[in-house]
């Protein structure tokens, strides 16, 4: 059965995907006094924002430029987050009751650390500026119409059309599919010619096998601060150590900057120098040996396992300095080669996505389909761990808002 609803119902635009980036802009386009109405294929809006943070919501972060986002188009973002800034989130959330509580690095949580907070902002305000959300409305495709364009969908087990002079994409990318994600914008992007940057999971745990995976098995749930770097990027940050691999912030960080088949490097004392520290303990201790002095550095658990190669018997007076020099190689540069990462399934956010080339920077509207627009994830627009990506989603859905 289809049901053709246009006559009863006018929008100005229909916005596919209710999370960060959509509701962000049915919320603004009512402000405007423009009528929207948000199809989410999940049973509740805001899905991904309800579990980020492990379930509190770090909703943006205060130093936050377009220099933290991963793109082909490293300038892409700036226009975005210029029209709406770190500031704007700020007082958007404060208006609605939300304050802010700055917690590592600049990231922004709610002072309840609830996230359905965050979420229930967006959904009482759709309610009050007569924005429509309709769950469980899964969209099966968008067609270009002389007036504008019609949208199929399903829901209750029923086909619908819908038609719009505007539609907005805002359907999120392919990390955690238990969530709904899906590759729609991608292959709605596709579909109408544009190009699509390759994509892969970023924020992503890494993975270690073979002859490696024993020793970072048992060191699972230690946790060091280090510096992480490639050629590309550097964090300092916690890392986490795992049954399966490495994970925590700083590796987190440096997935989104690592392709497979490369190396990255650890440094176990950032801003130290394992050397003349180990020259200055042995002026005092020269008879300790160097699994002790290493026990103060690190955990006990941690110092046996870099004992595997670096002479730890031997006390620090009698280490050459070749053997210091080993040393220094094996902290301040621990070379990982991992096998892959967890996926998409364990990914926070995915890299790539619809390319910025077929887009306005202005306006996030499609070069080459008037009245068709795209945000949030599943644009080549990829933040780094911290609140980056809720910050583009906000501005994303803001600046299309604009536009419609």
């Amino acid at each position: 059965m289809t049901a053709n609803l246009t006559k009863q119902t006018h929008f100005d635009a229909i916005i596919i995907g209710g999370g960060a980036c959509g509701l962000m802009c049915a919320v603004q386009a009512g402000f405007l006094g423009k009528r929207t109405l948000v199809l989410e294929k999940n049973d509740k809006v805001g899905a991904k924002i309800l579990i980020s943070g492990g379930g509190r919501c770090n909703y943006t972060n205060l130093y936050a430029t377009h220099k933290q986002f991963i793109s082909q188009n490293e300038h892409f973002s700036r226009s975005a987050l210029v029209q709406w800034t770190v500031d704007d989130t700020v007082t958007f959330f404060e208006t609605y009751g939300i304050e802010g509580k700055e917690k590592t690095l600049g990231q922004l949580f709610p002072v309840s650390d609830k996230a359905k907070d965050v979420v229930n902002v967006f959904t009482t305000l759709c309610d009050d500026l007569g924005q429509e959300i309709w769950c469980d409305a899964e969209v099966t495709a968008v067609e270009q119409t002389a007036e504008g364009f019609t949208i199929s969908l399903e829901r209750n087990g029923k086909l619908q059309t819908l038609s719009a002079p505007k539609v907005v994409i805002a359907s999120g990318g392919l990390p955690i599919p238990k969530m709904g994600a899906t590759d729609f914008g991608m292959r709605a992007a596709r579909k109408f010619g544009m190009l699509v940057t390759e994509t892969n999971p970023a924020l992503v745990p890494l993975t270690i096998t073979g002859k490696d995976q024993p020793w970072y098995e048992k060191l699972s749930g230690n946790s060091v601060f280090c510096r992480v770097w490639n050629d590309r990027a550097s964090f300092e940050e916690n890392i986490l150590f795992t049954h399966w691999g490495l994970s925590g912030p700083a590796i987190l960080q440096i997935s989104s900057y690592w392709k497979p088949g490369e190396s990255i490097y650890i440094d176990l004392l950032p801003g130290k120098d394992i050397i003349e520290m180990i020259l200055a303990e042995r002026e005092q201790s020269g008879k300790k040996m160097l699994l002790a002095y290493l026990s103060g550095l690190f955990t006990r658990k941690f110092a046996d396992a870099l004992s595997d190669y670096v002479p730890a018997e031997k006390n620090l007076a009698s280490l050459t300095k070749t053997e210091l020099e080993d040393i220094s190689i094996l902290i301040h540069e621990f070379k990982v080669k991992p096998a892959g990462t967890k996926g998409y399934d364990k990914a926070e956010v995915m890299t790539g996505g619809v390319d910025t080339n077929e887009l306005s920077s202005k306006t996030l509207e499609s070069k080459k389909v008037p009245g068709l627009f795209f945000g949030g994830e599943c644009v080549d627009v990829t933040g780094w761990l911290g609140g980056y990506n809720f910050q583009w989603a906000w501005a994303s859905g803001f600046v299309i808002a604009q536009n419609l």
